[in-house]
C-alpha cells in the first residue's frame, strides 16, 4: 500500500470509493510515516504563542523547497513557538479549513526528520479540525495566510502527548519542529469555479451548477444507463490538468443511476476529502485524469469500472450498479 502521512486520520468519505482488486499503490507518493494526526481529541488548554526559540533553517530557504533545519539548541519553550518565515498574500487560514501544504517534521533534541512531503513530491491536504490533527498545527497555522512558510516548535502537550508516536520514533517528551509551506486553504463550502458547460444530452444526468457550497442536484433521466464511462464538464475550471498519478482534493456527491438515491457525499459530512487517483475505483481514476482543477465533472461509472458484483458492505450500492457522481476538483496535491 502507499504510505500515508500520520499527520491526519483517514479522511472523511472515500469509504465507498476505495479501489477493489488490484493494488497499484506502491509508488510511494503518500505516506504512512509520522505526521500530525491527532492521537485523540485534546483536552489541553490553549497554549501561548511565542516567538521562539526555533532552530535555524540552514538550506532550502525558498517556498516549497525542501528545508534543512538545524538541531534544537538548549531547551525548547513549553508553549508553541511560531515564526512566519515567508509571508504569503493568499487567503487567511481559519479553523476547520483544509490546508494544502508541503511540510517537514523533525525532533528538537536529535534533529531526526520523522517525515517530509517534499521527497514524495505530493502535498498533503490537512483538516485543521480538533481531533483530526495535532493541536499544535491548529494553533500555529490559524490566522496565517496561504503562500506562507511557517515554522513551529510544538511541545508534547499539543503534539502526541505523553504516549508519543512509536511508529515515528517520537517519545512522549519530544518537542517537534515543523516547517510548513501552505500552498492554499479551502473551506468545507469550497466549490468549483469556472465556466458553465451546456448539458445537452437528455440521456445523461443533469447536474446543478450552484457554487454556494451546497450539494448540487443530480437528476438522473428515465433512460438506460450508458455502457461506457462518461466524464464531462459541468463547470470547466482554468487550473492545471490532473494526471493519472496525482492526488486531488475534492467535493463530491454520488447517487445510483437506478432510483437516483444518494449513497455518499462530502457535503453531507461537512468535510472535504483527498486521495490518490491510483487508489480509487477505475471509473474515478479514468474519468478525472486530464480534467482541470477548478472544474465540476459529471462522472457516470458502469459496473465494470466501479464495484461490479462486490460493492462495499453497508454502502447501499447493489451488485452491478451504475454510479453517478458530481465531483468538484478543488486542488491537485
Amino acid at each position: 500500500m502507499r504510505r500515508r502521512s500520520l499527520l491526519i486520520a483517514v479522511p472523511a468519505g472515500l469509504a465507498t470509493l476505495a479501489a477493489c482488486g488490484d493494488d497499484k499503490s506502491d509508488s510511494g507518493k503518500a505516506s504512512d510515516s509520522a505526521s500530525p494526526s491527532a492521537p485523540q481529541t485534546s483536552a489541553a488548554p490553549p497554549p501561548k504563542i511565542v516567538d521562539g526559540p526555533l532552530p535555524a533553517i540552514t538550506a532550502g530557504t525558498k517556498f516549497e523547497e525542501k528545508p534543512t533545519v538545524a538541531k534544537g539548541s538548549g531547551d525548547p519553550s513549553d508553549q508553541i513557538a511560531v515564526k512566519t518565515v515567508i509571508a504569503g498574500g493568499g487567503k487567511t487560514i481559519a479553523e476547520n479549513d483544509f490546508v494544502v501544504a508541503h511540510y517537514l517534521g523533525q525532533i528538537w533534541d536529535s534533529g531526526k526528520v520523522f517525515d517530509n512531503s517534499y521527497d514524495r513530491g505530493t502535498r498533503l491536504a490537512l483538516p485543521l479540525t480538533q481531533g483530526a490533527i495535532i493541536d499544535g498545527w491548529r494553533y500555529g497555522l490559524i490566522g496565517k495566510k496561504a503562500g506562507s512558510r511557517v515554522q513551529m516548535a510544538v511541545p508534547p502537550t499539543w503534539g502526541y502527548g505523553e504516549q508519543g508516536n512509536a511508529q515515528a520514533g517520537i517519545e512522549g517528551t519530544d518537542t517537534l519542529v515543523f516547517v510548513v509551506d501552505v500552498k492554499d486553504t479551502y473551506k468545507a463550502t469550497s466549490s468549483a469555479k469556472g465556466t458553465e458547460v451546456a448539458q445537452d444530452d437528455k440521456d445523461l444526468p443533469k447536474v446543478g451548477t450552484n457554487t454556494d457550497g451546497k450539494a448540487p442536484t443530480i437528476d438522473v433521466p428515465d433512460a438506460d444507463a450508458p455502457k461506457k464511462l462518461v466524464a464531462s464538464y459541468v463547470i470547466e475550471g482554468d487550473g492545471e490538468e490532473v494526471g493519472a498519478e496525482d492526488s486531488i482534493l475534492v467535493q463530491y456527491k454520488g447517487v445510483l443511476w437506478d432510483g437516483g438515491k444518494e449513497f455518499d457525499s462530502t457535503y453531507k459530512k461537512g468535510q472535504l476529502t483527498s486521495f490518490p487517483l491510483q487508489q480509487v475505483v477505475k471509473g474515478w481514476a479514468q474519468g478525472l485524469t486530464g480534467k482541470k482543477v477548478g472544474s465540476r465533472v459529471l462522472v457516470v461509472i458502469p459496473p465494470e469500472l466501479g464495484y461490479g458484483d462486490t460493492p462495499p458492505e453497508g454502502s447501499g450500492i447493489k451488485k452491478d450498479s451504475t454510479l453517478v457522481f458530481s465531483v468538484d476538483i478543488l486542488a491537485k496535491l
